[in-house]
């Protein structure tokens, strides 16, 4: 298993694949971007490229993956939050030696990319 989806995740999920077409799957991977160099890309899919994705189903929920994204996502955990000001998808990702406040974006440790100022 490339990534660990908790079971406060899964049933957020669950709840917001409601209201998505029925074959639908999650997509998890990484963007350019944000304040550390990299950002967290999480959303709905239906279509998948088999030559460069690779599909599991984890915690009953399938996810894909960006084959060239496993580097950087490998045993990373995604969870999701309650709190005061509502709830949120928190991810934890071992292969960041540096993570913004913010929790949306990351850099690994050899990231030679651009990084935005932080808003």
């Amino acid at each position: 298993m490339i990534i660990t989806i908790t079971d406060n995740a899964r049933i957020q999920i669950k709840e917001m694949m409601k209201d998505e077409p029925e074959n639908v799957k999650l997509r998890f991977g990484v963007k350019g971007g944000g304040c550390s160099g990299l950002s967290y890309a999480l959303g709905f899919e239906e279509e998948h490229n088999e030559e460069l994705d690779v599909v599991e189903v984890i915690n009953d929920i399938p996810v894909v993956i960006f084959k060239q994204d496993i580097p950087m996502l490998e045993d990373t955990e995604i969870d999701f939050k309650e709190n005061l000001m509502g709830g949120g998808f928190s991810i934890k990702n071992p292969q960041a030696a540096y993570s913004c406040g913010c929790g949306s974006s990351f850099r690994p440790e050899e990231y030679q990319g651009e990084i935005e100022k932080c808003n």
